[in-house]
């Protein structure tokens, strides 16, 4: 059995002081290093969007951050400005050790399709590759830890047990934005998934 470590979209716009901050962000990086060396594998992701990209509110007029809209795959969140590649925000979180990393995928680059889940885009069909990735390398655990419990853990933990793999999340290394109850949904919705929570 080989376990990989996979870390969730631990950047400087989802810690304090970035343009979509999580309360505690950057408090949940030294566990996270500390648990490198328990793995076989470490996998990083990062959210990367290209400026204007149809997630964010400013790309539609007269909408404000955090509403919610119909797009071709169903309600889509409109957030702030965050992760635009190339820039700071968009950049691991300083303390992060991503010397470790054996691969990183980069997701949210399609300007028409937002992307939460290491796995696919918002689509819920199309692939980002870190399946065939996790195949291919014998890998058939994983354990999350990162940014945000409720949104981009969530949907990756998800989808990873939707896909066969054996996943558990690591509560006291992640952090929520927990926006109008979506911790506890996401929460319910990883254990009826058959993902384990510790």
């Amino acid at each position: 059995m080989t376990h990989a470590l996979l870390v969730i979209d631990v950047q400087n716009d989802f810690c304090p002081g970035g343009a979509l901050a999580v309360a505690e962000g950057d408090e949940i990086v030294p566990g996270i290093n500390a648990l490198m060396d328990r793995f076989d594998v470490v996998i990083l992701t990062q959210d990367w969007h290209p400026a204007g990209h149809s997630s964010f509110a400013s790309s539609h007029t007269g909408a404000a951050p955090m509403s919610v809209v119909q797009f071709p795959y169903g309600p889509q969140v409109l957030w702030p400005d965050h992760c635009i590649r190339g820039l700071n925000g968009a950049a691991f979180q300083g303390d992060l050790d991503t010397d470790r990393a054996d691969l990183v995928i980069r997701k949210g680059f399609n300007p028409a399709i937002d992307s939460y889940s290491a796995f696919f885009e918002n689509d819920h069909t199309t692939p980002t590759g870190l399946e065939g990735y996790c195949r291919t390398r014998g890998i058939d655990s994983l354990t999350l830890v990162g940014l945000a419990t409720d949104f981009c853990v969530n949907y990756s933990a998800v989808d990873a047990a939707k896909l066969g793999f054996d996943v558990t999340v690591l509560l006291d290394h992640c952090r929520a934005i927990d926006f109008d109850g979506s911790l506890a949904a996401a929460e319910s919705g990883m254990v009826s998934a058959g993902v384990t929570l510790a």
